[in-house]
């Protein structure tokens, strides 16, 4: 279950850190200038954004007629088709696909999803190795880290620290700190267990209703070698990655790439539509596809919330985001942080217990305006800060009302009060004006990193008779 994140504590350590605020700001200027110049038409990526909103929220739309179109498909194609309503029963079909296999290997392709469900920690208590197979995501499965970044998980690290870091893991292998060498070490090291494993699993970027086809993004090959060379392969997801037609594909995975890394297409694109056939020479004996909810139910019942679940996963909102530049995933505490996690997460966990990271934005719209499906992110936030200390507990949020101070609530509404009241304004700026030198010098953590306002000697009103303008 996902534990109360004490944000603004993560956030001080990540600031205070400058290798982690060094290689942030570093790597997000290459990601920004990356995606600027993969666009050079305005006109073809606004068109391109548009199209892209409209699938998504035309899935969306027709979510649970899609979702028994794409099961009925799947079965029809032979995929196995599972659901969960939780991450714990996720996490329970999993091991008993493994245990019927008597499996005690899984070597897993990217999957936040997996992240999600916190699958590696729930197998490994039950005996069953799960080896990270992603790059970004290997090297922190052998620091023991989470990913802080959606698309690139060790974003946060240097080359100099990922090869200590074999160093220290490895030591029989000669120490390097060229990207190449140490590419070529942990892919030596990973191609012996894509044959050793009996059950590979992958995350799936887009599942077509239409054919019932998994489509799967990525650039190192990692993703197809999960899901063609063990003899079962199960593919994990939320609800929401349904798509309605396969030619709905072609525009996402055309804005996807660019949004994300800056590049025209991936190195990869698989299309996974059954199990292998008899006359094939690759691919798995068993699909398996597991749609899991997970709280995605409560998000579409809202009408203005479910634009949340149009998210592709690219990872823009992130890159742009001058908040997340700087403190880096991790502060976050969540298996999605940035923009788009500070409206995801705290409405899955509950605004009671996440509801701090929708106050983790300077509301400066660059996360809205890169979004390649539009989502309106500062427009969510604002909702859901208005959620978390509403009181009259109307809303569809979870946990709405969870953190309201009723001291703050008090002051406001005696500052709407008094400003509703000429008189008594007037009276409350002259004892301010008058009493100005006895106002604190700390007014909470809006002083932490400001200096604490003071009224002026004399009022504009003051001002405004003395120039001998009238201002009743």
């Amino acid at each position: 279950m996902q534990q109360k994140v004490e944000f603004h504590d993560r956030a001080g350590k990540a600031l205070h850190n400058p290798q982690i605020r060094s290689n942030f700001r570093y790597a997000m200027d290459g990601l920004m200038l990356k995606r600027l110049r993969s666009f050079p038409d305005l006109d073809e990526l606004n068109r391109l954004r548009l199209r892209s909103a409209e699938i998504r929220a035309n899935a969306l739309a027709r979510l649970p007629e899609l979702l028994e179109q794409l099961e009925a498909r799947c079965r029809e194609n032979g995929i196995q088709v599972h659901w969960a309503e939780t991450a714990e029963q996720a996490n329970e079909i999993v091991l008993g696909i493994m245990n019927r296999h008597g499996a005690k290997l899984l070597i897993k392709g990217k999957s936040m999803v997996s992240e999600e469900m916190e699958l590696n920690h729930y197998l490994e208590q039950h005996g069953i190795e799960c080896l990270e197979s992603d790059l970004g995501e290997y090297i922190l499965q052998l620091a023991g880290e989470p990913p802080s970044h959606i698309v690139a998980p060790a974003i946060h690290k240097s080359r100099q620290q990922v090869a200590q870091l074999f160093k220290e893991k490895f030591p029989d292998i000669p120490y390097s700190d060229d990207v190449d060498t140490l590419t070529r070490n942990a892919r030596d090291i990973l191609r012996r267990k894509f044959y050793e494993a009996p059950v590979g699993l992958s995350g799936v970027n887009f599942a077509v209703a239409e054919t019932g086809t998994i489509c799967l993004v990525e650039n190192e090959g990692n993703g197809r070698m999960c899901t063609t060379i063990p003899p079962v392969h199960i593919a994990v997801t939320g609800i929401e990655k349904v798509v309605e037609k396969l030619s709905d594909v072609p525009p996402l995975l055309s804005i996807l790439p660019r949004s994300a890394t800056g590049q025209h297409i991936t190195t990869y694109f698989n299309m996974i539509s059954s199990p292998r056939k008899p006359d094939e020479k690759d691919g798995p004996d068993e699909v398996h596809l597991l749609l899991l909810d997970n709280g995605r139910s409560h998000i579409y019942k809202d009408a203005e919330l479910i634009a949340t679940l149009r998210c592709i996963r690219c990872g823009a909102c992130m890159n742009h985001c001058p908040v997340y530049a700087r403190i880096g995933g991790h502060a976050y505490g969540t298996t999605i942080p940035g923009p788009i996690g500070s409206i995801l997460e705290p409405q899955k966990a509950g605004l009671d217990q996440l509801g701090e990271l929708a106050t983790a934005s300077t509301l400066c719209g660059a996360c809205g305006e890169v979004c390649p499906v539009r989502i309106p992110i500062p427009e969510l936030l604002n909702r859901l800060r208005f959620e978390r200390v509403r009181q009259d507990h109307t809303g569809a949020t979870r946990g709405q009302g969870g953190q309201r101070d009723p001291w703050e609530a008090r002051i406001w509404k005696a500052w709407s009060w008094v400003h509703a009241n000429p008189m008594l304004y007037r009276l409350s700026m002259r004892m301010a004006t008058g009493l100005r030198w006895l106002l604190p010098n700390r007014l909470g953590p809006w002083t932490s990193v400001r200096t604490a306002p003071r009224p002026a000697a004399k009022s504009l009103h003051t001002l405004a008779r003395e120039k001998g303008f009238d201002h009743e």
